[in-house]
């Protein structure tokens, strides 16, 4: 099992992407929401091109078709998304994909499709959208890292570079952030406070 970058950085637009991705990103998710497909396309192929010049792993969040389409190797399902997706043709092509879950049937169900890894939230409350779940807490961290063995563990929601020690000492291979760097006065800063945080857990 490949392993991943210990951050793993999300953004909304290419534009982001393309702010933060220099300052040392090597995990990178593009999530486009409400966007005509031609739009979508254009991100990701300007983005796809932009990763591959900073060496950083570029993440198509929902877009698997499209992805398949403009040669991505990455892309991010969600379990709702997983219905329509046609995994055997991902794999044809080379496409490591990894997946959302929030409960035991649903990491039942994303271990079964052998991902590139599993990601649980939200970890800790989160401002980012409404969810129907509540926070999972680092006890359910800790239990899916024993149920996923090799498979890397992303841990997504509320995180912030405090909460790393307790994140990584769960058992977290991977840190998935959203809110904290995109409401930061700096995001700049705030990026690169995340990955020394992050290599620091590496040593």
């Amino acid at each position: 099992m490949t392993a991943l970058d210990p951050f793993y950085l999300i953004v909304g637009h290419v534009g982001r992407l393309e702010l933060l991705v220099p300052h040392g990103v090597r995990l990178v998710q593009l999530r486009i929401k409400d966007q005509p497909e031609q739009e979508i396309r254009r991100q990701v192929a300007r983005a796809r091109d932009f990763c591959a010049v900073h060496k950083a792993q570029l993440v198509v969040n929902d877009y698997w078709e499209i992805a398949l389409d403009l040669r991505c190797n990455f892309v991010h399902l969600g379990q709702e998304d997983m219905d329509g997706a046609d995994f055997a043709a991902l794999r044809r092509a080379g496409i490591r994909f990894g997946l959302s879950t929030h409960d035991d049937a649903e990491l039942d169900r994303a271990l079964g499709c052998d991902p590139a890894y599993v990601a649980l939230g939200p970890v800790y409350p989160t401002l980012l959208k409404q969810m129907k779940w509540g926070p999972q807490g680092l006890d359910r961290v800790r239990d899916w890292k024993t149920r996923a063995g090799t498979t890397p563990l992303v841990g997504i929601g509320g995180l912030t570079p405090a909460r790393l020690p307790d994140l990584f000492a769960a058992g977290a291979d991977c840190a998935a952030v959203v809110t904290d760097i995109q409401q930061a006065d700096d995001p700049e800063a705030r990026c690169r406070e995340w990955i020394t945080a992050t290599r620091a857990h590496l040593r």
